[in-house]
């Protein structure tokens, strides 16, 4: 019983760590953090080109800036008419 329950607690765990790896923060300290999952992003836009500089993924240049950010991501989701466009819908203040 002891094996199942530890079987069982290491199954959630895992579980867990690999959702909370997919959820990405983009920090905004000062109107709120954005998140979003990213694997979800990878599934519709069919790969990591459209964000990213090349197709292997790696670091978004300049999204530190916000109109860069704006651009990318609100930019994307007015085009696609899909996502969140307004301020508080992406960015959440820590309480």
């Amino acid at each position: 019983m002891k094996t199942t329950l530890t079987l069982i607690a290491l199954v959630l765990f895992s579980a867990t760590s690999l959702l909370a790896d997919d959820i990405k923060v983009l920090p905004a300290p000062k109107v709120g953090d954005v998140t979003f999952t990213h694997k979800k992003h990878q599934e519709l836009l069919k790969g990591c080109a459209p964000c990213h500089s090349t197709a292997a993924g790696g670091k978004i240049e300049n999204l530190s800036k916000k109109d860069d950010a704006h651009n990318l991501c609100k930019g994307c989701h007015e085009t696609k008419k899909k996502g969140p466009v307004k301020c508080g819908e992406c960015h959440k203040k820590n309480r």
